[in-house]
């Protein structure tokens, strides 16, 4: 068994998907590692389905695990922009592989993501 910060974890594996645990997370992270730096409002906007609350949630969840950081650029209007950690960049292979994973699994079902990707924006 593995205790960190509090928790038990089984094996390694267990710690890496604590992380990226649940539908938003590996998103978000997905997200920055595609485009850099985004704020607040990007980001909600690439996850049309999530709430105000459960990014929040999310975003300070990654942060405290220092997966990304967070960068104020003005108090008045407010405005943050995130961004991932380098250890947050070491998740890039898994974020490749997931895609190809993803595009290969719809081919299979007679969706070409690649050429009509401009459909699902």
């Amino acid at each position: 068994m593995i205790t960190l910060n509090d928790k038990t974890y089984t094996c390694p594996v267990d710690v890496t998907l604590s992380l990226v645990d649940g539908k938003w997370k590996i998103l978000i992270l997905s997200h920055l590692n595609q485009f850099g730096r985004r704020g607040f409002s990007e980001i909600r906007n690439n996850l049309p389905r999530v709430s105000e609350k459960m990014l929040n949630q999310q975003l300070k969840e990654l942060q405290g695990d220092h997966l990304i950081e967070k960068q104020v650029l003005s108090e008045k209007p407010y405005r943050v922009e995130y961004f991932l950690t380098d250890q947050g960049k070491t998740l890039t292979p898994l974020f490749d592989f997931l895609s190809s994973w993803g595009i290969d699994y719809l081919k299979k079902h007679n969706i070409d993501y690649l050429k009509d990707q401009h459909l699902y924006k």
